[in-house]
């Protein structure tokens, strides 16, 4: 297969021209070489067009074989669709039917999603994958032009949008990465990368896979009980740490709550390996005082900013160019404006949603996101325009700013901060075990005593059991479902907000 024919792919150009003997990929149990990948991801590729294949599902656990189907699809030019193995049944086969998928890919017991087939297929030959094709009960939607790419947002209902994204815009975006985070003088420090995050995330697809690869660096790919995480939420932390200890990475991408996790062993005597110098952390708000504690430890952690429609990362901190409390310059691939207080993006956008009109290729993105630039042009993400709470008293409260704080409380598992229309705010908090009411309350008033009165913690649920993908409560990259979590709780948030005075000011009560 002529590679030339990839329409401008840098990243696979630069992954072909890399030395035949330097491992690409590394499991627990085995190991590639770039001319191995090479070998396979063509031989794949390859077996596809002979297939017919005109658009792709890929199911399964972190892999080789999940990059190496990645890639394929990608030298290939097949459409390919990476499920998330968190979605919930119902999720899966709206997005097979949404996305007309035709036939999939399975890297994991073909078991697992049987249900969602109708033919079972040969293996693929040479590599360790089931080819599984499925009966469309669905006609196939037209893509937009140039649709190499389709991720699907979980967002917060129970059909996910399917963002349609081209090989341009993930080169794009792969390239200001390499700028970005491997300058000269940090080039030979980041030699293997770790990955952590499902690669049905997109963050974690591109900065994780494409970046590295394009570079020749080292990729190890656990799955995800090797790595400690179950889900989009669970976390073994020992686990997690005897694998980073046991592979010595040099960059980690992760979520605020695991970093968090990182930081609190760390300060226990456990710290993580010190062959780290990048960790990249997004996905949610990050609190400044994490940060700052992650700082002091010595972790190399830096924040960014980013979403689908903009093929992942758009803006992030790095070692020459750092603010801890914000998410970093805007890297050179895009534009970024702020109007009226929302972040606005042009420059690598997406092609539209699936079923959805295409977008047109220069247009401002109005990304929902509530934020500011300082004059040195870093960018601070404050929350989201539709979470944000506005008082009866017309303060406005971004929840994510309080929920970042609830979370450092050694108490305090998850939460999620109400109080739109009303007098005060509240919140949904999942203690950590072993952990009572009185505890939590404690913990909310050392928060209290540093927040402004009109944000403040006044009464709280106790919830039971996590916030999790499993009951719709998380969406698939970690973020509260806020309507779902509501929805829930919708009579004990009701009995908060009965009409009645505070016995005393600052008091704090709990509803179970």
């Amino acid at each position: 297969m002529n590679l030339a024919s990839s329409k401008e792919n840098h990243v696979l150009a630069k992954l072909f021209q890399h030395h035949a003997d330097d491992i690409a990929l590394r499991s627990a149990q085995r190991q590639l070489s770039y001319g191995q990948l090479q070998e396979q991801i063509t031989v794949l590729a390859n077996w596809l067009r002979a297939k017919g294949v005109n658009r792709l599902a890929l199911w399964g656990e972190n892999s080789i074989e999940w990059v190496v189907a990645d890639l394929a699809c990608w030298l290939a030019e097949i459409p390919l669709i990476p499920l998330p193995r968190f979605f919930s049944p119902l999720q899966l086969a709206h997005v097979l039917d949404d996305a007309g998928i035709e036939q999939l890919l399975c890297c994991e017991d073909i078991s697992a999603v049987c249900a969602l087939s109708a033919e079972i297929d040969s293996p693929v030959p040479g590599i360790r994958l089931q080819h599984l094709a499925r009966i469309l009960s669905a006609p196939a939607v037209a893509l937009p032009e140039g649709t190499m790419k389709i991720t699907y947002t979980s967002g917060t209902t129970s059909k996910p949008k399917g963002v349609c994204l081209s090989t341009e815009a993930m080169c794009s975006v792969s390239e200001a990465l390499v700028q970005r985070i491997y300058g000269a003088a940090q080039a030979s420090e980041l030699s293997r990368h770790f990955i952590f995050l499902p690669l049905s995330t997109l963050l974690e697809n591109i900065a994780g896979v494409y970046v590295p690869l394009s570079l020749g660096k080292e990729v190890v790919i656990l799955g995800g009980a090797e790595v400690g995480l179950t889900g989009s939420s669970q976390l073994q932390l020992p686990t997690l740490l005897q694998a980073l200890h046991q592979h010595q990475p040099s960059s980690l991408i992760l979520l605020p709550q695991i970093l968090h996790a990182l930081v609190l062993a760390a300060e226990r005597g456990h710290p993580p390996p010190k062959s780290l110098r990048f960790v990249a952390v997004g996905g949610a708000p990050t609190p400044v005082s994490l940060l700052q504690r992650a700082q002091a430890l010595g972790l190399p952690v830096f924040e960014g900013y980013g979403l689908s429609e903009c093929a992942s990362v758009v803006a992030l901190n790095a070692p020459a160019q750092q603010r801890i409390g914000s998410v970093g310059r805007v890297l050179n691939h895009v534009q970024l404006r702020i109007e009226n207080g929302k972040i606005l993006v042009r420059g690598n956008g997406y092609l539209g949603y699936l079923g959805q009109p295409a977008v047109e290729g220069d247009s401002w993105l109005d990304t929902g996101d509530l934020g500011s630039l300082d004059p040195d042009g870093y960018l601070s993400v404050t929350g989201r325009e539709k979470n944000l709470i506005i008082t009866s008293y017309g303060r406005n409260v971004a929840p994510e700013w309080l929920e970042g704080e609830l979370m450092l409380c050694p108490g305090i598992a998850q939460a999620l901060v109400l109080g739109d229309g009303q007098a005060f705010c509240s919140a949904i908090i999942v203690p950590r075990a072993g952990v009572s009411a009185q505890q939590v309350s404690e913990q909310i008033a050392t928060i209290n005593a540093a927040l402004p009165d009109y944000a403040r913690i006044l009464k709280f649920i106790l919830r039971p059991h996590p916030f999790s993908t499993a009951d719709q409560s998380l969406t698939d990259n970690g973020r509260l479902r806020r309507p779902t979590i509501c929805l829930q709780h919708a009579q004990a948030i009701a009995s908060i907000y009965q009409p009645q005075t505070l016995k005393e000011p600052g008091e704090i009560h709990a509803v179970f």
